[in-house]
């Protein structure tokens, strides 16, 4: 038996690979490296010391797809694949939902075609939408998205809760991310985003070791304490540990967690806290608000912590170190 990672050469995938692993569970891995290299498998492997069944395919291609069911024998799937990027889904909706709503669907006709019972899927805190008070629980209702990237993440969750409901032997659950940061403390693999980076800790990052001459801020007029926004911050590696939990606690029907460490902290937090770990400069200017965007996000992470087991043990300054840390030894990712 195996689990399929899926987009599992992807920032988090990759990290999830090396828990998994670490624990003696087998994975494959299938990612059309659209924003991802295979260098992260090589390195997954190396500081493992495992090796990785890699698939060079699109989720989205059904026949590809079931070639790799059929080699294999799949007791989970842990489901990352997707377009991730908030700004971009407002820019591209018809993409984002033809491709993170065909991926889901395509996975959900094979698992039924060869009853794998078991997915664990890489859902968002985007799902509660504008949310009146915090800290988010997974009670709260979900939909009233603010971006086509939100609205995706909810389309498949309610896809994967009719998927359980019609089949007794699917066991599903739904991983409501915060916001990941940080690295693999041994700064081998990390976030690597093509392009100009859409999400706060590699643009920060990028800025400190001379890539970009600046970050841009936006907005410093939400209802916040220093009005940049707030949001729940997670280390990878413990976002990985909690793939490693769901997994070991699947159970019948549907279950949804959040994943946060339960604080929120300022973009000025992260980037003085970057600043001070890190003895390093981050120049930055405030432009306008993101559309998009919420004032504050933050989870509370009592039922993961009650039902998996799992809790976030990693504070802001080692995400800060780490991301850093992996950005500096390698200034241009994998292209190094």
């Amino acid at each position: 038996m195996a689990v399929l990672l899926t987009g599992g050469a992807g920032y988090i995938g990759s990290h999830t690979a090396v828990e998994f692993l670490e624990n003696g569970i087998d994975v494959a891995v299938v990612d059309n490296f659209s924003n991802s290299s295979p260098k992260a498998i090589e390195r997954v492997e190396k500081l493992t010391g495992k090796k990785v069944a890699l698939y060079e395919a699109d989720v989205c291609d059904k026949e590809k797809m079931r070639e790799i069911f059929k080699a294999n024998e799949f007791d989970a799937i842990i489901h990352f694949a997707g377009y991730k990027a908030v700004g971009e889904s407002v820019a591209k909706p018809i993409a984002y939902y033809r491709n993170n709503i065909d991926s889901a669907l395509v996975l959900c006709e094979l698992m039924t075609e060869f009853k794998v019972p078991g997915i664990v899927f890489s859902s968002s805190a985007t799902v509660y939408g504008v949310p009146e008070t915090v800290p988010l629980v997974e009670t709260m209702p979900t939909g009233n998205c603010t971006n086509p990237y939100g609205w995706t993440k909810y389309m498949i969750e309610q896809i994967l809760i009719d998927f359980a409901r019609a089949n007794d032997f699917a066991k599903v659950t739904l991983l409501r991310y915060f916001n990941p940061v940080g690295a693999h403390p041994s700064g081998e693999i990390g976030e690597d985003p093509l392009g100009i980076p859409n999400n706060l800790s590699p643009y920060v990052c990028q800025v400190a070791v001379g890539r970009r001459p600046f970050l841009s801020v936006f907005g410093n007029d939400y209802p916040t304490p220093d009005g940049t926004g707030v949001r729940d911050y997670i280390h990878v590696v413990d976002l990985a540990k909690g793939h490693l939990q769901a997994y070991r606690h699947m159970k019948q029907g549907v279950a949804a967690y959040n994943l946060g460490t339960g604080r929120g902290y300022s973009v000025l937090d992260l980037v003085e806290t970057f600043k001070r770990v890190n003895n390093v400069d981050v120049p930055y200017k405030i432009v306008d608000r993101r559309p998009g965007d919420i004032a504050t996000c933050y989870a509370d992470p009592a039922k993961a912590n009650a039902e998996l087991g799992w809790k976030a043990n990693l504070g802001l300054d080692e995400m800060c170190r780490d991301a850093y840390n992996w950005q500096r030894k390698y200034p241009n990712g994998y292209r190094d």
